[in-house]
């Protein structure tokens, strides 16, 4: 097999002709969810594959629940992050759609189904994918899927999407994971002039669907608990900020909007924000709470007549077109850049809602 871009990051460990890859960064230990350094390797690349030098890694709120052990019981040492962003080091010899150089993403899937045999709804909902940490990988060194807390990533080209140079890599890095999954669902939603859409939690994901909608020219109405987001909600370009603050917060708006998202990712009254969308409206779920699960109040959901339903990321398409979106209409998460011993006080501040809005990476600093 040949590979192009060779670089002084290929490690020690041979497999035949091949050798594994030395990386290092951030690992979750235990249940803790305490993050410490950790070297450790990554498999060759292979005919397919690429590797990719990172730049940045942006913090989502599924690290902090998959690492506590939230959604179920997890193998340690696992490098969490699954919005990245770096530099094409080293191309398979399969490889056409990269080259070394190439600036490139990657989210929250590294490997499996390509093309026409991805016919379940999209790669999120194949069997065969590997997740991008966590998840059995028989490729792997460790034996499971390493992310992006660290210094390089291997991934099946199929999996990486281009990231245009009319974005920086540390604005793109969010796009990964929070702009697809929330871009998805708000396509379905066929926004434009008029479209009254709701967005429930203004967090990581919350204030990408507030801005993506707004871009479309839909009316948006922001729903949250933290009163201190009012005004940079409103800068985003919001009709209106709703301040949740009890359940007598959804009675003016009772069947009002069109449609809702909800990044909400814990238990909270799924029925009353529900009881803002017209009879026949969408309600999706994007928040994935700690066990998965969404408690809802089946007499108040029936009293909404609101088509419920669920959404977990978007297919590669999808994340490609969001960051072409993103980069050609100016819509950029609001973010900030920390380095690598910052990542247990960002976990904290964001289980604390005291992130604003994203925290990214800088992987320099691994």
């Amino acid at each position: 097999m040949l590979l192009s871009g060779m670089t002084p990051a290929f490690g020690s460990t041979n497999e035949g002709t091949q050798m594994t890859i030395q990386s290092k960064g951030y690992a979750a230990v235990d249940e803790s969810g305490v993050l410490v350094p950790w070297t450790f390797e990554r498999r060759a690349v292979g005919e397919n594959d690429i590797l990719i030098d990172i730049k940045y890694a942006s913090i989502c709120h599924s690290d902090i629940h998959q690492e506590k052990g939230h959604w179920g019981e997890q193998i340690y040492p696992q490098v969490p992050g699954h919005e990245i962003v770096g530099i094409v080091a080293a191309v398979g010899a399969n490889v056409t759609k990269f080259k070394v150089g190439d600036r490139a993403g990657v989210g929250c899937m590294v490997d499996g189904c390509t093309g026409d045999d991805c016919a379940h709804g999209g790669e999120q909902y194949s069997p065969g994918t590997v997740f991008t940490y966590g998840y059995p990988d028989e490729r792997s060194p460790t034996g499971i899927s390493q992310g992006g807390y660290s210094t390089n990533i291997v991934v099946r080209d199929h999996y990486a999407v281009h990231i245009p140079e009319t974005i920086s890599f540390e604005e793109a890095a969010p796009l990964l994971c929070a702009g697809v999954t929330t871009y998805s669902p708000l396509l379905k939603f066929e926004l434009g002039p008029g479209v009254k859409v709701g967005v429930a939690g203004i967090g990581g994901l919350g204030h990408l669907a507030v801005k993506l909608a707004v871009s479309k020219g839909a009316d948006v109405y922001a729903f949250t608990t933290t009163e201190a987001k009012r005004e940079d909600i409103l800068s985003w370009g919001a009709k209106e900020v709703i301040l949740v603050d009890s359940n007598d917060a959804f009675g003016d708006y009772a069947g009002q909007l069109d449609c809702m998202i909800s990044t909400i990712p814990y238990q909270y009254n799924v029925a009353g924000y529900a009881s803002v969308v017209k009879p026949g409206g969408f309600f999706t779920q994007v928040g994935i709470p700690e066990r998965s699960e969404v408690t809802v109040n089946a007499l108040g959901l029936a009293a909404s007549r609101v088509n419920f339903n669920a959404s977990l990321i978007g297919n590669m398409q999808e994340t490609q077109d969001v960051v072409n979106y993103c980069a050609e209409n100016g819509v950029a998460p609001q973010i900030e850049i920390i380095p690598s011993e910052g990542i247990n006080q960002a976990w904290e501040d964001v289980v604390n809602k005291n992130a604003r809005y994203r925290y990214v990476i800088d992987a320099a600093t691994f």
